[in-house]
């Protein structure tokens, strides 16, 4: 008991400090970078996917690590509602804006002659309009559930607790859960099909650039990457991951839905799995972009210290 407790105690903190470390590393840089010039497309995605990572570890990861050191029920039920409302939507718009992210890159690697030729310009202009939209969006559908359950709280239909060592609630019935499904369930499974397509897409015309640049250059001993090559590549990594880490946390979770009887390890393999890709995405990026947000990184961390 007091071993695996140790072992908890120590992942949640790793996750946590690499988490915090990793997306504000980043979110300062393109800040910075965002006052002095403007960013590209694909960066600006990455700088609103680094912030609702950021929501999430901090106040999905920060609750948990507390539990884990036995700081358990030290929210009243407004605070517990509030801290799962600004999770729900640390995670919508994490998923979502990994969808814009590899759908955006697929349409601008994609063949001149392919249907998305008009839509490259135009999609490069609206990137903006559609990440506030995004926001906007998810902040209003999960402020209708936080809205809904706050006032049927008292309902005699409320019958539902729900635990999660650093607070508990109770609330929830048919509508709520139905509603639920339809606004986030749905749309998430959706933008899952879309990160799914856009990668495989991204796949398919990387290979056949390959091959149409080994073919042209086969006399050729050293080619060089192309600049688009090398970001879809560093794109590709990352919905990967995030794709990797997603499916695996949302099977474990449909686990924990289903039993009744809910495993110690169960549980907090699930919750360690859920913050994997919020804390460690930013690595995967960094490790496959330039060195200039890695310079920040150590900068940082020789503030830090």
């Amino acid at each position: 008991m007091g071993f695996r407790n140790l072992a908890i105690k120590i992942l949640f903190l790793s996750q946590i400090t690499t988490g915090i470390l990793g997306n504000f590393s980043l979110l300062i840089y393109y800040l910075v970078y965002y006052i002095q010039h403007a960013l590209k497309p694909t960066d600006l995605i990455l700088m609103h996917l680094m912030a609702s990572n950021a929501l999430i570890v901090l106040f999905t990861g920060m609750p948990h690590t507390l539990a884990a050191f036995e700081i358990k029920q030290f929210l009243n039920d407004l605070g517990c509602r509030l801290i799962l409302y600004i999770q729900s939507v640390g995670r919508s718009v994490s998923i979502s804006t990994t969808c814009l992210l590899s759908v955006f890159q697929a349409i601008t690697i994609s063949h001149r002659k392919s249907c998305f030729k008009d839509q490259k310009v135009n999609a490069a202009k609206y990137i903006g309009c559609c990440i506030f939209s995004l926001w906007v969006l998810f902040v209003i559908i999960h402020f209708i559930f936080f809205a809904y359950i706050l006032v049927k709280r008292n309902s005699k239909n409320m019958t539902r607790n729900r635990n999660f060592e650093y607070c508990s609630i109770r609330g929830g019935d048919d509508i709520n859960a139905s509603l639920y499904t339809a606004l986030v369930v749905c749309p998430e499974i959706f933008f899952s099909v879309l990160i799914a397509w856009s990668s495989v897409s991204m796949i398919v015309i990387l290979y056949r650039h390959k091959q149409t640049f080994q073919h042209i250059h086969s006399n050729t001993i050293y080619s060089r990457i192309s600049p688009e090559s090398r970001a879809t590549q560093k794109i590709l990594v990352l919905v990967c991951t995030f794709l990797a880490f997603y499916t695996i946390s949302s099977v474990l979770q449909g686990c924990i839905a289903l039993l009744h009887n809910h495993n110690w390890w169960l549980v907090n393999i699930t919750r360690l799995t859920s913050l994997c890709f919020p804390s460690f995405g930013p690595f995967v990026l960094m490790n496959h972009c330039t060195f200039v947000p890695r310079l920040s990184l150590i900068w940082m961390w020789n503030k830090i210290t």
